[in-house]
């Protein structure tokens, strides 16, 4: 049964034995979804939250590029020519990833248009981050060798969806996972009703929703993989319990 962020908020205040006017509750809810949408999106690579980013282009004569800030794994990368166009109005050149050390022998020359062409390798070089003032600033990477051009960059990787709130009333979890989410948020909510030390202590609660966790996460995870083809044989079907060979 799907949520929104109504309905979750009642059954989750009902498995609590609470309401939802509990102002403790109400403080330590943005917590609780935190926890379990943070857990979950970092366990379970969802095909929802990939993306492509077009918005940043790089600058001739320099190999440095900061990527859009909403990115949190960069899968691949390519460079659209001509310079200056847009994805669909180009061609996508896709970059090899390589180590920044091998570009920096391959290419140890950044400046000056006799050492400037089509980017053809990339290199991370830190993550997505947060700067002293507090502002979400995105990856970087390093070009190889540096673009000649202002070529448009054309990233492809996981983004982080918008959190459950009262005005973001579904996410992907709710209208999909809901039973996971659940199972996530009572993990979270377990320490807030007993205190995190009695998780250890007593198996009643805390440690039976991990347990019930794991097993929907691993249910989960094989519906995920067959999205993808990942799954028996690379394969969108799942793996037999008779049948020991792939189809001809």
């Amino acid at each position: 049964m799907a949520y929104n962020y109504t309905t979750y908020q009642s059954y989750l205040a009902t498995m609590m034995a609470t309401t939802t006017a509990d102002t403790y509750f109400q403080t330590i809810l943005p917590m609780c979804i935190d926890y379990a949408e943070q857990r979950i999106y970092r366990e379970l690579d969802l095909l929802n939250t990939r993306a492509r980013d077009s918005s940043i282009a790089c600058t001739p004569g320099t190999r440095l590029v900061t990527l859009v800030s909403t990115l949190v794994v960069l899968e691949t990368l390519a460079a659209i020519t001509p310079a200056g166009s847009a994805p669909a109005a180009g061609k996508r050149n896709v970059l090899i990833p390589a180590t920044h050390d091998y570009i920096d022998m391959v290419y140890p020359n950044e400046s000056g248009s006799t050492y400037q062409s089509l980017p053809k390798f990339y290199a991370m070089l830190t993550a997505q981050g947060v700067n002293s003032g507090g502002t979400n600033v995105g990856a970087s990477v390093l070009l190889g060798p540096s673009p000649d051009q202002a070529y448009v960059l054309e990233s492809v990787g996981t983004f982080r969806p918008a959190p459950l709130t009262a005005l973001n009333a579904n996410t992907v979890l709710t209208a999909l996972l809901p039973d996971l989410f659940m199972a996530a948020s009572m993990i979270f909510m377990s320490g807030f009703q007993k205190n995190f030390g009695a998780q250890a202590d007593d198996p009643k609660m805390s440690q039976s929703w991990e347990s019930q966790y794991q097993t929907l996460m691993m249910s989960a995870k094989t519906e995920e993989f067959r999205k993808k083809y990942e799954a028996s044989s690379w394969s969108s079907m799942i793996r037999p319990e008779t049948a020991d060979k792939a189809r001809g």
